[in-house]
């Protein structure tokens, strides 16, 4: 089959993706709610965010089923926002930006670094992987057709 790479890139996931999320507030709430803020007085007073701004960014990313609404059990006039597991799934986009952040110096070196909760070393380089687990880099790369894709009959390896 032949394709045309500006009717592909059309058909690209990642505009969808960025309207979804918003611009650069929207980024912002969705690390709270990774590290685990969970209330609208939170997020204000954390990221220092105008409160009709936020409103908005909230209700946008229910909107687009990235975080729940919903009141809280112990008080039912308070809300509370959860990730969906829509929202979840972006962790490791956040991860691999602040990464990137951190590798570029676009801010001042942290005080604190992403680590794992078992051993509290810090997390690897969010990498792009082939289906074994190889690690690739950008000249890897190809895209593929769906159509000339061929079903796996392995799981792959993990890494170690």
């Amino acid at each position: 089959m032949t394709h045309n790479m500006a009717q592909d890139l059309e058909q690209c996931a990642l505009p969808a993706a960025l309207e979804a999320m918003g611009e650069r507030w929207s980024f912002l709430i969705l690390r709270g709610a990774l590290s685990g803020i969970r209330h609208f007085e939170e997020f204000q007073s954390t990221l220092g965010i105008a409160r009709n701004i936020l409103a908005n960014r909230l209700a946008r990313l229910v909107e687009n089923g990235i975080m729940l609404r919903q009141p809280m059990t112990c008080d039912r006039r308070k809300v509370e926002y959860r990730l969906t597991e829509k929202g979840q799934d972006l962790a490791p986009a956040m991860i691999a930006l602040r990464q990137w952040g951190e590798k570029w110096g676009c801010a001042p070196p942290s005080c604190q670094v992403l680590g794992d909760a078992r051993d509290r070393q810090p997390i690897r380089g969010v990498v792009i992987q082939a289906h074994d687990g190889r690690a690739l880099e950008l000249s890897d790369l190809v895209w593929v057709c769906v159509d000339e894709v061929t079903p796996m009959t392995q799981e792959p390896a993990q890494a170690a």
